[in-house]
């Protein structure tokens, strides 16, 4: 088996790999610090098995998880974890692997050997057990040869065009194929719908022009792409802006 050891901590890294290589037929193809490394090592060693941490900083073990579980061919997930026993009977209640620290080599050879494909339902399942928070803090895109990760705070709008949903980043644009309104519902803290085909981000949006034409855009601090304001969400986008400016008066 391949396995991909993925953990901030260099030390705990470096145990989980020497007790790996001792287990025979299992072999460390890669080892990450966080969710998006662990995500481009999956790229570069196809591995059939992950070793991965929970809370880590960039991209924690739970949303890595979740973009991993949207594959086509996903590798098997084994958490490994300092929560305190409640949490570890959740995740064994949803059938995830998982090994407590500091890990066990008898328990970390009946795990690998235990492993199963990990799937949307069960990470869903993992935030809800958890506590955190189900909103990612990034988007996967998947491309040919490639992923793709975009940090949602980098995002200025998403908008629907036909069947994709372009989205408008710091870096560029990308096309994502997942409904509007999960969009809106998953990061309705962050975005506000201004039209029934797009959401903008709430911390790039700075004002409001109206164009020759009478339109209304959206002015988005260090986005050069205008975003069309339909009348009807004229005057909640203006609501939104002098609640942020009061509360910035308060301060």
């Amino acid at each position: 088996m391949r396995i991909v050891v993925v953990d901030d901590e260099p030390l705990a890294r470096e145990r989980l790999v020497s007790l790996v290589n001792a287990i025979e037929g299992c072999e460390v193809c890669g080892v990450a610090e966080n969710g998006i490394q662990a995500i481009t090592q999956l790229e570069q060693c196809l591995p059939d098995i992950l070793l991965m941490d929970i809370r880590m900083p960039g991209m924690d073990g739970l949303e890595a998880a979740r973009h991993i579980a949207t594959l086509e061919t996903p590798p098997a997930i084994i958490f490994t974890t300092a929560y305190e026993e409640y949490a570890i009977k959740a995740f064994e209640a949803h059938a995830v692997g998982y090994l407590l620290k500091p890990v066990r080599a008898e328990h970390l050879q009946t795990a690998l050997q235990a492993a199963q494909r990990i799937n949307r339902m069960q990470i869903h399942a993992l935030h809800q057990a958890s506590g955190e928070a189900v909103a990612r803090a990034h988007l996967c895109i998947q491309q040919p040869g490639r992923t793709q990760l975009i940090a949602v705070e980098d995002i200025f709008y998403f908008q629907a065009q036909q069947k994709y949903i372009a989205v408008c980043h710091r870096n560029g644009a990308a096309l994502l194929e997942e409904p509007l309104k999960h969009l809106e519902q998953e990061f309705r803290a962050q975005f506000l719908r201004v039209h029934r085909n797009a959401l903008a981000a709430k911390r790039h949006l700075i004002g409001i022009k109206k164009t020759p034409q009478g339109h209304f855009e959206a002015v988005l601090k260090g986005c050069h792409q205008p975003l069309e304001i339909s009348r009807r969400h004229v005057a909640a986008v203006r609501n939104f802006m002098d609640a942020v400016a009061r509360e910035r008066q308060s301060h």
